[in-house]
Formats: C-alpha cells, structure tokens, sequence
C-alpha cells in the first residue's frame, strides 16, 4: 500500500524500466533529480536540450549526465516537440519540462499534429500531497489548469484521479467534492454539482470510487469535524481525491499545503496519451524528483 511518496519507489522497481523524455533540462534542479531517479535504476533518461550548456551545468553542480542521453538541439521549441514526439512514437514513457516555458511546453502537448492530448479529451491536472496533518496521501484536481470546470468536467476530473489512484494500488477511492458548506445552496453553484455527482455515483454513472459532496475541505480531512457538525459521510475525513470547485480554491489549497505546512509534493498533468511533468522552474530538487517518480508509477503498463 503506498502511504507516501518514497512508496512509489518500491512500486516502480517491481516494474519495468520506464523511459523519460525531458524537454530543454537545461537547469540543475532538473539535472540532479533526473541523476537521483537513474541512479536509483527507476528509469532510463534522454534529455532535449543544448549539450554545451548542460555539461557545464553538470561540471558546476557535480552532476554526471554521462549517465543519461542527451540529444542537441538548438533551442527550446525545438526541445520540446522533439520530447513530445518520443513519447507520441512509442520511445518515452514519460514526458517532463525542463526550464523552458510552461505556455510552450503546454503549446506541444496540445499540438494537434504531433502532441499528447486526443481531440476531445479534457486537459487537467493532479497534485499528490504528503502532509503530517493527513494519515495519508491526499491527490488534488484541479490546483493549476482547469479555471473554473463545469459539472462535466469535475465528472471527468473524477474518473482522471481514481485511474490514477488505482494504478498505484488505492481500490476504490474516496472523493470529496468541495465546497465551502455541507448543504445544498441553489445560490452555490459547486453545491449543486456537488449534489449531483453525488447521486450519479450512488447510481453507477461513476464507478470505482465513493463520491460524496459537498463537503467543507474540514470535513473532507477531519473525522472530529464531521461528528461536531453532525454530517455522516463515508468520506468525511478519509479523503483520497479532493475536487476543488475552481482554480482559485485548488490553487490556494495546494500553495497553503507546501509553504505553511511544510508538505512534499508531486504533480502531473492528466488527459495526455502518457504522463507529463509540469514543474515550476524554480521547483526544488524532491518536488522535480517526486513528480517524476509520481508520473513513472502511474505511466502505462506492467
């Protein structure tokens, strides 16, 4: 059972070796925790990006890139459609963002020639979260792309996180829909969207989960919370998806969760034919390196 992020290390090693394919790592953060993942024999790297300016990172920062392959090239955009196209034809598992741009790296996964989104689906993303706070591990949709989804959305966004969740051995997850109450608003509307997921699940609309909503985020996370308030939920306080009604909540949360409460994180974007990696440039080392790992254990196949 993986009940932290380090688990997904096990996970992965009882697998296959998943290939990576990182757009312009051009940056020492990157560098180093794509080392750490190769050393540890949790994947196999080829790095997109100018030769020249990552041996002299690497001389710097005492980082042995002997260890991955890397493909010159001339600049970012030319980086990034050629790790994308590795991944589309079959020679990556994984795709990763090194320190080009989000909107470019974003831009070649969208392309409709040559990208990683098949026309129709939904683009979104998951943040897994490890907090002292929680008694396990807690995965948040939508922190960074979806502004403000509809009820659709928040049904795909759903069926997203519980593959997900599954593929790395959580059967039968527990969602909460967040609000900022328990009860039914008709003047808010993630109340009502909230109502009614509810039921399609009951209903076996969504299957392999327990939905229930709306939930405040204190009862998502707290047992104690629900039992003061009197709201009895099969998910009130055992929460392995939390659905956020915007961005701005999703986002909120998630910032809250890394810089007041110390929390280590990992974030994928889901909605692509293969796990992709969207760091913030100026993320840590763990945070790079727990997003890889994240996006290896889940990426397809045995």
């Amino acid at each position: 059972m993986v009940k932290k992020i380090n688990d997904l290390k096990n996970l992965i090693k009882s697998r296959n070796v998943k290939r990576v394919a990182i757009a312009f790592g051009e940056d020492a953060h990157t560098l180093k925790a794509a080392e750490i993942g190769i050393k540890e024999g949790l994947f196999t790297v080829t790095n997109f990006a100018r030769q020249a300016v990552v041996e002299d990172i690497a001389a710097k920062e005492h980082i042995d890139t002997s260890l991955m392959k890397i493909v010159s090239v001339k600049g970012e955009l030319e980086a990034i459609e050629k790790a994308v196209k590795d991944v589309r034809e079959g020679r990556a598992d994984v795709l990763m963002k090194g320190i080009c741009s989000s909107a470019n790296y974003l831009r070649g996964v969208l392309n409709k020639e040559w990208g990683l989104v098949p026309q129709g689906k939904l683009l979104s993303n998951v943040a897994l979260v490890e907090t002292g706070g929680y008694h396990k591990l807690l995965f948040l949709s939508d922190p960074g792309v979806l502004i403000k989804p509809t009820l659709e959305n928040k049904v795909q966004q759903i069926k997203y996180c519980v593959d997900v969740v599954r593929k790395i051995g959580i059967d039968n997850p527990k969602v909460a829909l967040l609000s900022a109450v328990e009860t039914v608003n008709p003047k808010m509307e993630s109340t009502i969207d909230a109502a009614v997921i509810s039921k399609m699940n009951k209903r076996g609309q969504i299957k392999d989960c327990i939905v229930d909503g709306p939930l405040a985020m204190d009862l998502a996370v707290s047992k104690e919370a629900a039992e003061i308030k009197g709201v009895k939920s099969p998910v009130a306080g055992d929460a392995d998806i939390i659905i956020f009604p915007n961005i701005e909540s999703g986002n909120a949360v998630y910032k809250t969760l890394t810089k007041l409460a110390g929390a280590k994180t990992a974030g994928i974007l889901l909605g692509t034919t293969a796990p992709c990696v969207l760091p913030s440039r100026a993320d840590s080392v763990e945070t790079k390196f727990n997003s890889l790992i994240f996006a290896v254990a889940v990426s397809g196949g045995k």
